[in-house]
């Protein structure tokens, strides 16, 4: 899977077998799985962005995005105790509540973390260089990325407006119940809301390498309005999380499919239950795969030297992909 969301793989795996099962987790889980979720969405996009820079051949966004994320994984082993595979989120709940002062040290990492943001644009986003290997480089049309599976970043940064938080199914978009978030798609040179963002240089062209990089920057600052919320409403929960359902209990007859809004794109689990704690098939579809096989079409014609601002537009995670 994509090991680096792990945290995003552990929620679409629990909500396929709860969907199957048709359990329903307690409020409290509800707005932790959310606040996690949202977490592992930074910690992916700023290796997204970093490993981007190194790409292009600059070294110091990298740098600069691992500072960040590993205050993200230090939260997440206070959480659960591992740092890159977890089994935080657990079908029916999570494996254990927030240690004491947890929230407090999340609260501090945005804090700390939103003027940072800046210091992104200005390395890589404005960056005279970045922007000509970027710009009008591999534009992938709205017809052309739907027509692959594209779906994620690669798919907004075409202008579709699609994101299964907002537009999946039930058991999913019910996570996200009550919660103000835009999503960051791009349209016609314009994005969610009237911040203090970067222009879009005159170089770029929607669809292209430099608008697929940009829209994991607006989720970084969606994503964190959304853990500021999680937190309220976490905190305001007076119940348990509830008890993880145990793998001894019999998984029933039948089949479930699910897709959640993974950093990358959509991952789907697809399994068929047949009365035993094993269910008798499991399958997946990885958001990593069809994004990546669009990159023949984007690479037609181009230059040699701008195949890796391509690839690395796309932010594929092999472990997704090589099952």
């Amino acid at each position: 899977m994509d090991y680096l969301a792990g945290m995003n793989m552990n929620l679409g795996w629990s909500l396929a077998v709860e969907k199957l099962m048709r359990l329903q987790v307690t409020e409290k889980a509800r707005h932790l799985r959310v606040l996690i979720a949202e977490l592992g969405r930074i910690a992916s996009h700023l290796v997204g962005m970093g490993a981007y820079g190194l790409d292009l051949g600059t070294f110091s966004p990298f740098l600069y995005a691992f500072r960040e994320r590993e205050k993200i994984l230090n939260l997440f082993e206070e959480a659960c105790g591992a740092r890159l595979t977890y089994s935080y989120i657990t079908v029916g709940g999570l494996t254990a509540d927030l240690p004491p002062g947890w929230l407090e040290r999340c609260e501090a990492f945005l804090n700390q973390f939103e003027p940072i943001i800046r210091e992104y644009h200005a390395l890589l986003t404005t960056n005279a260089i970045f922007v000509k290997r970027t710009g009008g480089i591999g534009v992938l049309s709205p017809e052309m990325a739907i027509n692959y599976g594209c779906s994620g970043p690669v798919l907004r940064g075409s202008g579709v407006d699609q994101d299964m938080r907002r537009d999946g199914e039930p058991i999913y978009t019910a996570m996200y119940d009550g919660y103000a978030f835009e999503v960051a798609v791009m349209k016609d040179g314009t994005y969610p809301r009237d911040r203090a963002y970067p222009a879009v240089p005159a170089d770029a062209v929607l669809g292209d390498c430099w608008h697929r990089f940009f829209v994991r920057m607006l989720e970084v600052v969606q994503s964190m309005e959304l853990i500021r919320q999680a937190i309220d409403r976490y905190s305001a929960c007076t119940g348990s999380l509830g008890e993880p359902v145990k793998i001894a209990e019999k998984i029933p007859a039948g089949d479930a499919y699910l897709e959640t809004e993974c950093p990358k794109g959509q991952m789907g689990f697809y399994l068929i239950g047949n009365g035993t704690p094993k269910p008798w098939r499991v399958r997946a579809r990885s958001s990593s795969f069809s994004n990546l096989s669009v990159l023949p079409e984007l690479c037609h014609g181009c230059l040699i030297a701008d195949v890796p601002a391509i690839v690395g537009s796309l932010d594929i995670v092999m472990g997704e992909i090589d099952r």
